[in-house]
This record gives structure tokens, sequence and C-alpha cells, in this order.
């Protein structure tokens, strides 16, 4: 069981949340490692819990399926549970998003493409449309009067 988690630097807002629904799905995107032979896949690969695809040989499925170029190995990922919100925290603390049970294969890396969601802290502002892909994001929370932030961004992939 590996976890995504998150360390970030947030002001004046809090509940920061990637945009994940059926309808609006987040694909989680990570480079990817063969625990067989550990051979890094050179490309950027995209999961969603929303999306279920077949096991071979057998009844099982999984949101990520893929097999090693080099060892030829088969190897799943599947995301356990919805996104947990990251919290506002004096100093900044490490807190799991998202929880995936993987089997032959290791993330290594994540690329937090996509869209996030925020809640100011001081105010009822709902922010929407948070790119993180910079590594941080400044805003104004007009009912609070104030400069809203998230920045130093650090990701971790590590056993749950």
């Amino acid at each position: 069981m590996l976890a995504l988690a998150l360390t970030a630097d947030l002001t004046g807002v809090t509940d920061l949340l990637p945009v994940d629904t059926p309808d609006e799905p987040y694909f989680w995107t990570f480079k990817v490692q063969c625990t067989s032979c550990r051979d890094t896949h050179p490309n950027w690969v995209s999961l969603s819990r929303y999306e279920m695809n077949e096991v071979s040989g057998s009844k099982g499925e999984a949101n990520f399926v893929w097999r090693c170029k080099s060892c030829k190995r088969e190897s799943t990922a599947t995301v356990k549970s919805a996104p947990k919100a990251y919290l506002l925290a004096s100093p900044p603390q490490r807190h799991d998003i998202i929880q995936m049970d993987c089997r032959g294969l290791e993330f290594t890396e994540f690329k937090a493409d996509g869209e996030w969601v925020a809640k100011g802290l001081e105010s009822p502002t709902k922010f929407t449309g948070i790119d993180l892909q910079e590594g941080e994001w400044f805003d104004y929370d007009e009912k609070a009067g104030e400069e809203v932030s998230i920045k130093d961004l650090k990701w971790e992939i590590r056993r749950a």
C-alpha cells in the first residue's frame, strides 16, 4: 500500500482537494517503476479511481493495469478511497491525500496536473480552478480582504 502525501504552506485557505467526481474525474499522474526488474517507465502514466481495467488471466479489476516492457510482468494499482482534503496547519504537516494498493509496481514521482479546489479560512469563499503545476498558487479573497496562497508544495510517495 502506497500513499501520496502532501506538505504545503497554506495562507488563508484550507481543505485543498482535487476536483474528483464521476462527471469530472481527477487523473493522478505518476512515474511508474516495476518492482521485479526495477525498470522505470520513461513516460508519465495517469489513472482515475473511476476507471476500471481488467487484469489479464483473472476476474479482478484495477484502476491501472501495466505491463513492464523489460520483464513483461503485469502489475496493477487501485485507488482505495476518495482523496482526503489537505487542511491548514502551522507549521505545515505531511498529510496523505490518497492511498493506493499497488501490486508489482511502485509510483516514484507525482505530477499535480488537473484542477484543485480550496475554501477560504476566514470567509465562505470557495476557490476553484487552482493549478498546482508550478508548485505555488496565489489569489485574493474578496470577502476576507486578504491575499491567499498555497506554496512550498512537497509531494511524497510513501508506504502507508
